[in-house]
């Protein structure tokens, strides 16, 4: 039987480099991964720990934790990273994250990988998940509000799920449009730059994508049966919807207790117009134990506060990838 230091001196720390993830993971995958760890999650074989998220009082940072455990996909670990503001002017991307995995049976690490573009394949994933199960199937008009980095990951995601016609978007400073109405192009989708009147009432599903504390879209724009994905707001204080279009809509979350107290719920559940028991998990469509969409005059929304679990989730079919072509760097750890 080998000794505890012959074990110990086998043992490495698989390193997936952020330079080295686009050929590895598609937004397919992504999307497979997100929609199991969902479903997990309803059935309770997966759970997240608590957030930790904080001002560090240096560069206007935010920087925290996301972790959790599937013990379906024995996928233990966490996200470390935030959002930097300044980072554009260096070149960088503002959200910046790496992941660290561990074993669940022995607890060392097992790998650490690139996080930035995980979070943007996840995020968009878990937007697209909500399209698949609760838009409308005759969904033809996709509307965006935002253009940031993350907002061409939502599109290209988004247009999979649906028979979109065409794209219409809005952005707070208009000269950054152009990012929609290139991944439009790219996507064979024409696009059009609307105020947001206009958007509310021709788009079948909207993504909200913004960093806003004010909301942007008020209850009297939205009309019957969109279907709003809200993935901005995942701090205290965030909001990109009225709070009272919440109240209209049958409202759906990756995780009920994130939503409420830091996603797009916690305005409404502050206000009093809805309940903690009025916003229902996404895993519970998916698993079939939720109808979801009733009718087709129902406005559903989506509050995508982002969970650790998902990270994990794209990190881990990421690392087998790696593995498997042999591109992953093994470390002796």
């Amino acid at each position: 039987m080998a000794s505890e230091a012959e074990v110990a001196a086998t043992h490495t720390l698989t390193i997936v480099p952020e330079n080295a993830i686009g050929p590895l993971i598609t937004e397919e995958a992504s999307f497979e991964a997100v929609e199991a760890v969902f479903a997990a999650m309803s059935r309770g074989d997966a759970y997240n720990f608590p957030v930790i998220r904080e001002a560090i009082g240096h560069a206007e940072a935010l920087y925290g934790f996301k972790s959790g455990f599937d013990r379906a996909g024995l996928n233990l670990g966490l996200k470390s990273g935030g959002y930097w503001p300044g980072n554009a002017e260096k070149g960088l991307t503002n959200h910046q994250s790496t992941v660290f995995l561990f074993d669940a049976d022995t607890g060392r690490a097992k790998a650490v990988v690139g996080g930035n573009l995980l979070t943007a394949l996840r995020t968009a994933a878990a937007s697209a998940v909500s399209i698949k199960h609760l838009a409308r199937p005759d969904a033809k008009v996709l509307g965006m509000v935002g253009a940031g980095h993350q907002s061409a990951f939502q599109m290209r995601a988004a247009v999979r799920q649906r028979a979109f016609e065409k794209v219409i978007g809005w952005n707070l400073h208009p000269e950054m449009l152009s990012r929609l109405e290139d991944t439009a192009a790219e996507l064979g989708l024409p696009f059009e730059a609307v105020e947001l009147d206009q958007l509310g009432a021709e788009a079948d599903v909207i993504i909200t994508i913004t960093s806003s504390f004010d909301a942007i879209l008020q209850d009297a724009q939205i009309r019957p049966g969109t279907h709003l994905a809200c993935m901005g707001t995942d701090t205290v204080g965030k909001q990109e919807i009225d709070a009272a279009i919440l109240k209209r809509a049958t409202v759906f979350t990756d995780e009920v207790a994130q939503s409420i107290s830091l996603g797009e719920a916690q305005h409404a559940v502050k206000a009093g117009l809805i309940a903690e028991a009025d916003v229902n998990e996404i895993g519970a469509v998916i698993n079939g134990d939720h109808p979801g969409r009733g009718a087709a005059d129902e406005i559903t929304v989506f509050d995508g506060t982002g969970v650790g679990l998902q990270d994990l989730a794209v990190a881990a079919a990421v690392v087998e990838i790696a593995r498997a072509k042999g591109i992953a760097v093994e470390v002796p750890f």
